[in-house]
């Protein structure tokens, strides 16, 4: 009896190609959970830093009607917008 070796290597390689995808496989699950629970972590603290800044922006803008300043609050203002334009949080709080 003559061995099909062609067939034997065809077994070979799709068991050796499933390991490897079941390793692989795993492996992306594990990292997706990673990463989804780092995504969870860094929206709640965006969402925290987002509520500092409304609140220092608020107090900011009292204090300023409260010492009734124009040129510092001017300048104030220009500081606070530059940050919050150059972090892109301006956007977010328009909408």
């Amino acid at each position: 009896m003559e061995i099909n070796w062609i067939a034997v290597g065809w077994i070979i390689d799709m068991t050796l190609n499933g390991f490897v995808w079941l390793i692989i496989a795993a492996l992306s699950l594990l990292l997706i959970d990673m990463t989804d629970t780092w995504t969870r972590k860094a929206i709640k603290w965006m969402g925290e830093v987002d509520e500092w800044i409304r609140i220092f922006i608020e107090k900011s803008f009292e204090w300023i009607q409260e010492k009734n300043l124009k040129i510092i609050s001017s300048i104030i203002l220009l500081i606070i917008f530059g940050i919050l334009a150059q972090l892109g949080i301006i956007p977010k709080l328009i909408t």
